[in-house]
């Protein structure tokens, strides 16, 4: 019986190698065999177009991109910062780590992040060098035989060093030396302990994590965990990498030849979000977005004149957005007044105390802030679903709707004064404070209200309700641009959501259509409530006891409202006709008060300036 089984266990294990040697066997026919370490390069690049194909917006990972290092040539705590971030045990495996694979799945759930890979460094240069984005037991076998050869025909050192200098590093920069001429704007044998640190935390996700985009923060949060790392392998002592976590890290501005910048990094991040940071790094991808070139530029114009001059009323910073309400299209968009300039004040830190961060895309902001009375528009759809019209009464008087936040709630309007008996119309057009408060407190509801806005597109609504009273129709919730700009489309489209995109299509290097985006919407208001705002929104002449009846809002056949914060910290105007619908946000990064500037002062005439090259384009 035991002869029987230890017979059956040995055929077992004959048929499994056998296997085993077919699979390499068929798997590895046809392979590019790494003969040439120091010759690897990207031969076609990606390249990100505007909607008509012809405008190059971006060209990444092209081949005169690469700068290559000798190994020799760099300090010894560039290759320990990748050693630590990725492969603490290099040196001592044969292209493989189970022991590292553990740490690492073990250290990403703790941390919640991927803080950490799985893979050797060879496994990378084989995966990243050699072979394409699919994933299939074909490609991880492949990728096995290749790192295996890897480490039997080349050095330690050999593969460390073509690694550093293949390895994608986000933006244009394929290797160390690249990126650190993109990021740092310094060769890498100048690169300090925190900088390589910073390069080592990019490889989990360079396009997420670039250091041009939103998430700054993150990526010098796990620049100091490969620091920590470092220590503790013993690359450092535990005061060099108190001293290295300690100094700051010093960006440079970035490419120069990108075209709408913010736009752009947007595109990459989602991409890379939605299709892994493989796909980008595909040879000869052509990307088709849906920015229209000539708005673009418009928009970039105007905000960098008309923000300059709102400095004036300490207002450092401005963006814009531009969206077709039909499809969803972004057509334009411009994330702060000068991608390309310095933060201000000198020194300060990103997105904490910068009036003026040129990098933080302040249309896409993922925490949003208050809208103001942009928000109200919100709320009178909400009584409109319920009832209400255009021609309810409500009074505009001195009111007090008891405690909220700890004391008396007794608003004012904007300019001090009561009206009396209003309707809805001349209440919303006038944007009172007092009857918008009683229509969302008597008639809406708060949490009608809410769902209203997010079934017309507002993402960031998401605190316990208790936290929302009676301020939210004075903006007291906060929003992004680009997601209140895609709202307001729906009263623009009679009451249809069709919510924004950029990419249009992506096709590979053969032709082949990758992805094609067709744009669809769904009703979620009435069109008899989405012409109702529309209409009250272009009525000037309900407009003009506030605003005058020929202030730079009177625009025919446009709706638009504007909002300005309490202590005049954001001032914003969102606008819209059928085709386009625009939306301007100005104010400081860090949230700082202009000097009692409203949004009538510093967002309606950038608005205004761009809707009235904007509509002839367009062809209104």
């Amino acid at each position: 019986m035991i002869r029987k089984i230890f017979h059956l266990l040995f055929i077992g294990f004959l048929i499994s190698a056998i296997g085993v040697v077919f699979l390499f066997l068929y798997f590895g026919r046809n392979l590019p065999r790494p003969e040439k370490l120091g010759d690897l390069s990207m031969s076609r690049p990606t390249r990100i177009y505007d909607r008509t194909g012809e405008v190059l917006l971006y060209e990444m990972y092209g081949e005169s991109k690469q700068v290559l290092v000798k190994l020799e040539d760099i300090p010894e705590h560039v290759a320990h910062a990748f050693l630590a971030a990725e492969d603490s045990g290099f040196y001592g495996h044969f292209g493989f780590d189970l022991k590292g694979l553990g740490r690492a799945v073990l250290t990403n759930l703790r941390l919640r992040t991927t803080a950490q890979g799985g893979s050797t460094i060879t496994q990378q240069l084989a995966r990243s060098a050699f072979l394409t984005r699919e994933r299939t037991l074909g490609r991880k076998v492949r990728e096995l035989i290749l790192t295996l050869d890897l480490e039997q025909k080349y050095t330690k050192d050999e593969i460390l060093e073509a690694y550093l200098n293949f390895i994608p590093m986000g933006a244009n920069a394929y290797g160390i030396g690249s990126a650190s001429f993109l990021y740092f704007n310094k060769p890498a044998s100048e690169l300090t302990i925190e900088e390589s640190a910073v390069l080592a935390s990019l490889i989990r996700a360079p396009s997420r994590l670039s250091p041009f985009g939103e998430n700054v923060e993150q990526l010098l949060s796990l620049k100091d965990y490969v620091i920590g790392r470092m220590a503790k392998e013993g690359y450092l002592s535990q005061e060099e990498a108190e001293e290295a976590r300690g100094r700051e890290v010093v960006f440079s501005k970035g490419a120069s030849d990108i075209r709408a910048p913010h736009f752009v990094l947007d595109v990459v991040e989602e991409l890379a979000l939605t299709h892994g940071e493989e796909f980008l790094r595909e040879q000869g991808l052509s990307i088709i977005t849906t920015l229209d070139w000539e708005l673009q530029q418009r928009a970039e114009s105007v905000i960098s004149t008309m923000a300059e001059r709102n400095a004036s009323f300490d207002a450092h910073n401005a963006a814009l957005v531009a969206i077709n309400p039909r499809t969803g299209e972004i057509l334009a968009l411009v994330g702060s007044k000068d991608w390309h300039g310095d933060p201000y004040p000198k020194g300060c830190i990103s997105g904490k105390t910068c009036l003026f961060d040129p990098k933080l895309n302040a249309a896409t902001y993922h925490s949003g802030r208050q809208p103001g009375s942009a928000f109200k528009p919100f709320v009178y759809a909400t009584a409109f679903k319920k009832g209400a019209s255009d021609t309810t009464i409500v009074e505009d008087e001195e009111t007090d709707f008891g405690i909220w936040g700890g004391e008396q709630y007794v608003p004012q309007n904007f300019d001090g004064k009561f009206r009396g008996p209003v309707t809805l119309r001349e209440a919303l057009a006038q944007s009172l404070n007092i009857p918008a408060i009683k229509v969302l407190v008597n008639i809406a509801g708060i949490e009608d209200s809410i769902q209203t806005a997010k079934d017309l597109g507002i993402t960031t609504l998401n605190r316990p309700l208790s936290h929302y009273g009676p301020s939210l129709v004075l903006g007291g919730g906060e929003v992004r641009l680009i997601d209140i700009t895609s709202a307001y489309g729906v009263f623009a489209f009679e009451g249809r959501k069709a919510s924004p995109f950029s990419v249009s299509s992506i096709k590979t290097s053969t032709g082949r259509v990758a992805f094609k985006r067709t744009p669809s919407s769904t009703q979620v208001i009435s069109p008899f409530v989405a012409s109702l705002i529309t209409s009250i929104l272009a009525d000037n002449t309900a407009r003009a006891p506030m605003f005058g009846a020929n202030s730079l809002l009177n625009i025919p056949g446009v709706s638009v409202k504007t909002g300005t914060t309490q202590e005049f910290r954001d001032g914003w105007t969102i606008g819209y006709t059928k085709d386009i619908v625009v939306g301007v946000w100005t104010g400081n990064n860090n949230n700082a008060p202009m000097s009692g500037a409203a949004s009538t002062t510093v967002a309606v005439p950038i608005w205004s300036a761009f809707m009235k090259q904007a509509l002839p384009l367009i062809g209104n």
